[in-house]
């Protein structure tokens, strides 16, 4: 959550709804999120800022306890987890109506925006951002927690190229909240869908349970849209996008952006397999993966960096000295092999 992120939607000098949450102070609202507002806010016990989500409850008495159920379950999931490509919560209340959540403060802007603003991502940095996504995915689900909306709005890169993944405010942990049937509440999109539909696994377009390859599906995805500047499928209508997604397969990145290297564009199609089996089984291993292409492109350019060998006649010695071939020092002896020819006879 930064303030480069959304434009701020208060003037300086407005007023906020209030100043003050828990222990934290307010001094601006910078962004909206998922279900609550982002405000700009100062711990001073630690003095440092912070982000201050607050929920926003409208509608009816159903309504608004789904909304607090979600935006609870966010700071449950989130908080359970510290790793540095993961945003930090640092406390979550709710004190005279309001509830909150008190996370780490951002600088930079969400990967939407930058992608939306034309920023280039080339090869290399995009492998490494996805690679460090996939980290953070690995660490929150051998913790029992799966974001299910993996998406670029979700994925916040700092100014050292260096990425967060957020808001997880529809993700599945142990501890989520339960709703009155005893299952978990769901968060809804549209037709009970969950998750963000350009970036949904089959699995979850067709409304089938999730598991952790779900979160690699969309990684994938989001990775798709890096490398090739567009959607894995690109029709606006809900229904024809969820039957694309559960049916059909999208070209390779390296069809669509030749400077895409095929054992990067297998990487992401591995991802994006259909059928949850056979992509990668967990995050490390789509890490890994990442990271064997990574150290593969770093040999190659070391290879490609080395002087070209000389010719035999011009060959260094350690010292740097020229020295001769065996075949100089052959001529040399069968020149002086003639010359004690020629004494004797």
């Amino acid at each position: 959550m930064s303030t480069n992120t959304i434009p701020p939607s208060t003037t300086p000098g407005s007023a906020l709804p209030i100043s003050r949450v828990g222990r934290f102070y307010l001094t601006e609202k910078i962004g909206k999120g998922s279900n609550g507002s982002v405000f700009l806010g100062h711990d001073p016990v630690i003095d440092r800022d912070v982000a201050i989500k607050i929920l926003i409850a409208s509608g009816g008495a159903s309504d608004k306890r789904q909304r607090e159920q979600q935006f609870i379950n966010e700071a449950r999931a989130a908080g359970r987890l510290s790793h540095p490509n993961i945003v930090t919560i640092y406390d979550a209340s709710s004190e005279g109506g309001t509830t909150f959540i008190a996370m780490e403060f951002l600088q930079g802007q969400d990967l939407r925006h930058l992608l939306a603003a034309g920023s280039q991502f080339d090869i290399i940095e995009t492998a490494n951002i996805i690679r460090r996504i996939a980290d953070a995915l690995a660490y929150a689900h051998t913790h029992g927690v799966i974001h299910r909306d993996i998406k670029p709005a979700n994925i916040f890169i700092l100014p050292n190229k260096q990425p967060k993944v957020v808001d997880f405010g529809i993700a599945r942990s142990p501890n989520r909240i339960l709703d009155e049937s005893g299952q978990p509440e769901p968060t809804l999109f549209n037709t009970n869908i969950l998750g963000t539909p350009n970036y949904m696994s089959p699995e979850q377009a067709g409304g089938k349970p999730v598991s952790a390859q779900t979160d690699i599906y969309s990684l994938g995805a989001v990775m798709y849209e890096m490398l090739t500047r567009q959607k894995p499928f690109q029709t606006e209508e809900i229904n024809k996008l969820l039957h694309q997604i559960i049916h059909k397969i999208p070209k390779a990145p390296s069809d669509i952006a030749p400077n895409v290297p095929a054992s990067l564009s297998r990487i992401v199609m591995k991802a994006m397999q259909k059928n949850p089996a056979e992509r990668y089984q967990n995050a490390a291993e789509m890490s890994l993966a990442l990271q064997k292409f990574l150290a593969r492109d770093k040999k190659l350019k070391r290879n490609r960096s080395r002087p070209e060998n000389h010719s035999a006649s011009a060959q260094q010695n350690p010292n740097g000295k020229p020295s001769f071939s065996w075949i100089s020092w052959s001529a040399i002896a069968i020149a002086a092999l003639l010359v004690l020819i020629s004494l004797f006879r």
